[in-house]
């Protein structure tokens, strides 16, 4: 009976001092740009520190966040999101996770049914009936100018890009060029302390973005279209790149896409290494193409 109520005693303490996650969809079933709300709360924080992804950046891609506020005190954290959604379909939020004190803890996913309430048999009727305008030349000039001038000046930045294309991209295009490009704008990202303010987020955008422009000028691949997954099946089928670059490109990108997504949170030393590893690819990349204009010479 002692060996029992010890037992009982060990476990009613054990979830007293130990963190209880709970959360809450308001609506499961929205109309297009409705508002809908998240409600997380973490009890029996005890003072530790809660680490989830920055404001407005929890929720994933098509949910638009327009209020996201945290509040925390000795014993628990609550944070709120107002959302929107624009687009018809199912989508879904999934687990979210906060770090307390070390420990992870995970929201249950929701399933959100966004809907078009036009078009569910509403009839809209006018006001009153139309009427009919004569309009002379200078009417449908006013109307459409803008369209004009606009299309024209289409027109125009063809031709300059057809021209640059043309004249300008043997002189601006080589190896070394867009080796050194990217090098200053890989300083840049260095420049804003992404990595010192642990905001892994912009930091992994940026990066990626950076790496995907470089590996399209200098290797001559879609990489600025292409996703993830796509384009590392791509880099793996091209005699281009080295394996060593591949690898690299492949460890930062899946990350990056996981940071992007807040299913991952990558301290400091993470992310100075995969700088660091994209700094390095940059560099070796002109031996790439030098290893693929003698393998082509030979």
């Amino acid at each position: 009976m002692k060996k029992i109520l010890l037992i009982l005693s060990f476990l009613i303490c054990g979830n007293a001092f130990s963190q209880i996650l709970s959360s809450n969809l308001e609506k499961k079933t929205l109309a297009l740009g409705e508002v809908n709300r998240l409600v997380i709360k973490i009890d029996n924080v005890h003072e530790l520190q809660v680490v989830s992804a920055p404001k407005n950046e929890l929720l994933p891609f098509h949910f638009e966040e327009i209020k996201d506020s945290i509040g925390q005190n000795q014993n628990s954290y609550e944070r709120k999101i107002e959302f929107s959604v624009y687009e018809e379909g199912k989508f879904t939020i999934p687990e979210l996770e906060f770090n307390v004190g070390g420990k992870v803890l995970k929201t249950i996913p929701y399933e959100i049914d966004v809907v078009n309430t036009a078009q569910k048999g509403d009839q809209i009727n006018d006001i009153m009936n139309n009427k009919d305008v004569k309009l002379e030349t200078k009417d449908y000039w006013e109307l459409y100018k803008f369209y004009i001038l606009a299309a024209l000046a289409v027109i125009a930045l063809i031709i300059a890009i057809i021209m640059f294309v043309k004249w300008g991209r043997k002189s601006k295009s080589s190896p070394v060029v867009a080796t050194n490009q990217t090098l200053k704008e890989l300083d840049s990202l260095k420049k804003k302390k992404y990595i010192e303010g642990g905001d892994f987020r912009s930091f992994y955008v940026e990066l990626i973005d950076i790496s995907r422009k470089f590996i399209a000028r200098q290797y001559q691949l879609p990489a600025d279209v292409l996703l993830t997954d796509d384009l590392i099946d791509v880099l793996k089928k091209n005699n281009t790149i080295s394996q060593e670059n591949e690898r690299i490109v492949e460890d930062v990108f899946l990350r990056g896409d996981l940071v992007k997504f807040a299913k991952t949170f990558p301290d400091q030393t993470t992310m100075e290494k995969d700088f660091a590893d994209i700094r390095d690819f940059v560099k070796r990349s002109s031996k790439d193409l030098e290893f693929e204009n003698l393998r082509k010479d030979a």
